[in-house]
């Protein structure tokens, strides 16, 4: 049995080494001990396993590039068991070629699972990052920073999406999971978890205004509202102080709107009406 510990901070390329060298040495699945490596427990003596020489016999090994893109994916995951299941499918596509390709087999379902929850959060962090400002410019650029808490390790495959979106301001993401930062030129990741910024910004009353006002109580489903909008989000939005009261206030904000008489289409209405 080989025992292997990985950081497993979202890095492709450490597992890919490793799992290369497993391969070309003939080393099955189950004669490998995968594990996330923490500081902690290495000092009590579990050290890795040397990796095997390659059986000179065997060819370079070769995979579909979208076993790649699965891999890229699955890696991010928090799942201790993630390697293990990569080097699973690894193996067996040397052998099953169309093995991707068959959604009902378990390991192929198991990494698509991983790849969706990858996916979801990777979306929650576009939609949810609030960027705060950071005192005056600096040579003419305004600095802005703000705090994220993913649930896998996805900062460095969504932060391209800030880069392009806001690519004429500096900022950084913090997260627990590792930052990433722009400074107009460079876009600099970290796998290192962060700590909570202590950020305030006259924006948030802005954001609260803004979320105000397009509240429509009457299209309200609370329970769509919490699974797009998660409550572990919530004490993170500046906006999301107010959806306790807008909830409460629903009904009686959908009567008043009933209640309430038609307006009168505007002039120019009445005009295009004649016109036509």
């Amino acid at each position: 049995m080989i025992r292997l510990g990985l950081r497993g901070r979202g890095d492709l390329a450490e597992w890919r080494d490793a799992a290369r060298a497993l391969l070309r040495a003939r080393v099955g699945p189950g004669d490998v001990e995968w594990r996330v490596r923490e500081a902690a427990a290495d000092l009590f003596g579990m050290a890795d396993d040397p990796l095997p020489p390659p059986d000179p016999s065997l060819p370079a090994p070769t995979v579909p590039a979208a076993f790649l893109t699965l891999a890229d994916a699955v890696i991010c995951h928090v799942d201790p068991a993630r390697f293990a299941l990569l080097y699973r499918l690894l193996w067996r596509v040397q052998r099953e070629k169309a093995l991707l390709s068959n959604p009902s087999d378990a390991d192929v379902a198991r990494a698509e699972t991983l790849t969706k929850a990858i996916r979801r959060d990777a979306h929650k962090m576009k939609a949810f990052v609030r960027f705060k400002e950071m005192g005056p410019p600096q040579d003419g650029r305004r600095r802005f920073a703000a705090w994220f808490e993913p649930d896998n390790y996805i900062v460095g495959r969504t932060a391209g999406f800030f880069q392009r979106r806001f690519t004429d301001m500096d900022w950084i993401i913090a997260t627990p999971k590792g930052s990433a930062a722009w400074d107009g030129q460079h876009l600099t990741l970290s796998d290192e978890p962060s700590e909570k910024p202590d950020l305030i910004d006259d924006t948030d009353d802005l954001w609260r205004t803004y979320f105000a006002h397009i509240f429509n109580p009457a299209r309200l489903k609370v329970r769509a509202m919490q699974s797009e909008m998660p409550k572990k989000y919530w004490k993170n939005l500046p906006e999301a102080d107010l959806i306790p009261d807008l909830i409460a206030g629903a009904e009686d904000r959908m009567r008043e709107m009933i209640e309430r008489e038609a307006t009168q289409p505007k002039p120019f209405h009445y005009r295009l009406r004649e016109r036509d």
